[in-house]
């Protein structure tokens, strides 16, 4: 198992991405915190993943709200004792539209997530992860690298965009202390939110959804969208001691989609 004995925070647990990082991570061997601002989506994640609940915690977290996220970290040391890893999944994704048109209090909103509260998370780690070094996991977007045609979220981008940059900084920072930083970065992923959007456009265009997966398909050369389990896989292996000499990387998981 590639996480045998090792103890991971996952930030923003719901029914999609986070979810199937915490599931793949105990079936690897970890034991995990999780944290999202719905206390409905952990208690649900934490039945499904571990019913006897020795392997899995959860703690309601904002990320905005630093207090939060120390007391999320803290948790997991408190449960098991260390923390060897930490995934930032949790992200504000609704402000859609490019800058013309933008609203920016709402991208204030989108930066205060996605960059800050990724970051507060991120430093609440940190002292945990100094005592025996680690990993910490960002998750980032293929359109900060490739707006797809005609569907701008330039907001959300912006800020994943960000959180690269800091990746490079951190990995520096945080080298000496034998604490990795790396980001997997997702193109279209098959969980919830895509298979909303597939029917909503089916519906509205009055077509299959098989057609519109298909255009979506279409500059992919493995022909498949890449499910939420795929990108899980991807951030078990860098939480690994697999990857124990890479650092400020940026890995695509993209069906080959854009070969950046």
């Amino acid at each position: 198992m590639l996480l045998d004995g090792k103890v991971m925070v996952v930030s923003g647990v719901g029914p999609g991405l986070g979810r199937e990082i915490a599931a793949a991570a105990v079936r690897e061997g970890a034991s995990v915190m999780m944290g999202a601002r719905t206390q409905a989506n952990l208690e649900a994640a934490a039945a499904e993943i571990d019913p006897s609940g020795k392997r899995v915690g959860w703690q309601v977290t904002d990320i905005t709200n630093a207090e939060q996220c120390a007391a999320l970290s803290n948790a997991a040391v408190e449960k098991f004792g260390k923390l060897d890893a930490l995934v930032n999944c949790a992200a504000f994704d609704s402000v859609f539209g490019g800058v013309e048109e933008a609203n920016f209090d709402e991208w204030r909103q989108v930066f205060d997530t996605n960059v800050i509260g990724t970051l507060q998370v991120t430093q609440s780690a940190i002292p945990h992860l100094k005592k025996n070094g680690g990993a910490i996991v960002f998750i980032g977007s293929q359109g900060m690298f490739w707006p797809p045609k005609g569907f701008f979220q330039t907001a959300y981008q912006s800020s994943k965009a960000g959180l690269v940059s800091a990746m490079y900084h951190l990995a520096n920072e945080l080298g000496a202390d034998k604490i990795r930083v790396n980001t997997v970065v997702p193109t279209w992923m098959w969980g919830p939110p895509v298979e909303g959007y597939v029917k909503m456009t089916a519906d509205a265009q009055g077509i299959p959804p098989e057609q519109v997966i298909a255009g979506i398909t279409q500059s992919m050369p493995l022909g498949e969208i890449p499910s939420d389990g795929d990108v899980a896989e991807a951030v078990i292996f860098f939480a690994s001691d697999r990857a124990r000499m890479i650092t400020a990387q940026t890995l695509m998981v993209n069906a080959g989609e854009f070969p950046h």
